[in-house]
């Protein structure tokens, strides 16, 4: 904490083994919790609620106001939570009038010049690669993985466990399990994998491939897709998720399977 190259605001709640390099700018109502370690030239901004055991790179802005030209100084915040490591040159704002608040959740990977823009709300375990953007009112689930240079639209959501590849425009929804990819983006799958290293079953894994095969792959419409998958699979949390998260899409899902000749 006596760093004294480091300016830190008097008012600023900091714990007392918070490590500060040298020329971070710390301002006012800034909280930040036990254990956490903030680089050199790292500027956290009013709103700033930062949690345990984190690690921010140098470069990295935090809780600026948004980039929103309907912003009128409202009294917003960034709200990260623990273990979370932000690489060099992130820039996370602050929230709106909207949702009052950008949220990041425990143990996520924010990788080099990611953006994440205000009322955004990303779940726990999530790893952004660089250049990942996220514009205003995006809500992503927990474990999610975007690779480097996806773009989401505002008003977007990702669904958890989902995987999109590198340099994707995500448009539209993108359910909770599966891997999307191509242009424009499109359902290529379930995310298999990631769902084996976080301890899936087999059996879990068919249940949830079966589901995509009648949303993506069957030619219905959602909602003839969603009928029989309602009325010929057995109710299951997973299931039940898949329904709702489509059910309540105000973008409109991605787009299903198709052929590339």
């Amino acid at each position: 904490m006596n760093q004294p190259l480091a300016y830190v605001h008097p008012q600023a709640k900091i714990a007392r083994n918070v490590v500060i390099e040298p020329f971070t700018t710390i301002h006012n109502n800034v909280v930040i919790g036990s254990g956490t370690w903030i680089g050199s030239n790292v500027t956290i901004m009013e709103g700033a609620r930062i949690g345990k055991n984190c690690r921010i790179f140098p470069g990295a802005v935090i809780s600026a106001i948004p980039q929103d030209l309907k912003f009128e100084d409202e009294e917003t915040t960034v709200e990260i939570g623990d273990n979370v490591t932000i690489r060099e040159c992130v820039t996370i704002n602050r929230g709106t009038k909207d949702r009052m608040k950008t949220i990041i959740g425990d143990n996520c990977l924010i990788m080099a010049y990611c953006h994440i823009a205000h009322d955004s709300f990303v779940g726990d375990n999530c790893i952004f690669s660089n250049n990942t953007t996220l514009a205003g009112h995006v809500t992503i689930g927990d474990n999610v993985v975007l690779a480097g240079m996806v773009a989401v639209h505002q008003f977007a959501s990702v669904g958890k466990h989902a995987f999109v590849t590198g340099g994707s425009l995500v448009r539209k929804d993108v359910p909770p399990y599966v891997k999307a990819a191509r242009e424009p983006l499109s359902y290529v799958g379930i995310n298999s994998v990631g769902l084996r290293r976080r301890g899936y079953s087999t059996e879990k894994i068919r249940e949830i491939q079966n589901i995509y095969r009648i949303l993506f792959q069957k030619n219905y419409n959602y909602t003839q897709a969603i009928d029989i998958i309602e009325a010929e699979m057995e109710a299951t949390p997973e299931r039940d998720e898949i329904i709702q998260f489509i059910k309540d899409s105000h973008r409109g899902i991605m787009k299903g399977y198709f052929n590339v000749n």
